[in-house]
């Protein structure tokens, strides 16, 4: 990265943010079409950093010095959900550079794989602070499902474009469902994942019903939702149903 462009900046998170984004609006490119080329946000743009002028997906890019795969400092956390629940959150890249300003680690996790349950809030600010009283958030990355978090660099080293965007687009079928309800796909899936093997019985995510129960606690029949959610995926083409109450993970 151009390590230059900071100098005007005092504020080290100024001097980062400048220096990432120009970076990020110069090489990387839309995981969601064919464009390779993503533009930079006017400044003070809300939530979102760069877009794609071809297909019009929004990303956000959230950089830092260290890699924390558990969990990211986000914004306001009634302003998340809102995001969320209005199925409004860009697309999100997830930085790690070094202290020479080279790319070490970058993630993206598509716009419809964030649910309610990966938001995390944070402690109000205190009585002193300039905010008093404002409620951030985090966001939990464990709480993501392993397909939701595509690796675009790791290691300094780059995946191929085609990857990325062939994962992106097998993904692509759960923003057709409903923000309302994604959240229990996604949190669904993530569950699955947790299992032994990629082939499961039914009654083994039964065995999980009290999670999925703490995660939803306005619905009474988690079972019954289970079993619709099961169909959703296998819809999805995430999973495949093999008969007499067996199905296998893609």
């Amino acid at each position: 990265m151009d390590a230059s462009l900071g100098t005007a900046y005092k504020s080290n998170t100024q001097l980062a943010r400048c220096i990432t984004e120009n970076w990020a609006s110069a090489y990387l490119y839309c995981a969601a079409c064919r464009n390779n080329a993503l533009e930079a946000s006017p400044p003070n743009t809300k939530a979102v950093d760069l877009s794609c002028l071809s297909c019009g997906a929004n990303y956000q890019l959230k950089s830092g010095r260290k890699w924390n795969q558990r969990r990211i400092p986000d914004a306001a956390y009634n302003a998340m959900i809102a995001a969320i629940e209005s199925d409004r959150t860009p697309n999100l890249l997830v930085m790690q550079y070094s202290s020479m300003w080279r790319v070490e680690n970058l993630m993206l996790i598509p716009s419809f794989f964030f649910a309610k349950s990966c938001v995390e809030k944070r402690k109000p600010l205190g009585a002193q602070a300039r905010r008093a009283g404002w409620v951030g958030c985090n966001i939990r990355l464990d709480a993501i499902a392993p397909e939701g978090k595509l690796t675009i660099v790791q290691s300094g080293v780059p995946a191929a474009v085609d990857v990325i965007r062939e994962s992106y687009e097998k993904l692509r079928p759960l923003s057709q469902i409903p923000a309302q309800v994604r959240g229990w796909t996604l949190d669904l899936l993530r569950i699955l994942q947790t299992l032994p093997t990629a082939h499961f019985a039914l009654n083994d995510v039964y065995a999980r019903e009290a999670e999925l129960a703490a995660l939803h606690p306005g619905n009474k029949h988690v079972r019954a939702k289970i079993r619709q959610q099961l169909q959703v995926l296998r819809d999805a083409g995430l999973l495949t149903f093999n008969g007499r109450g067996i199905y296998r993970l893609k």
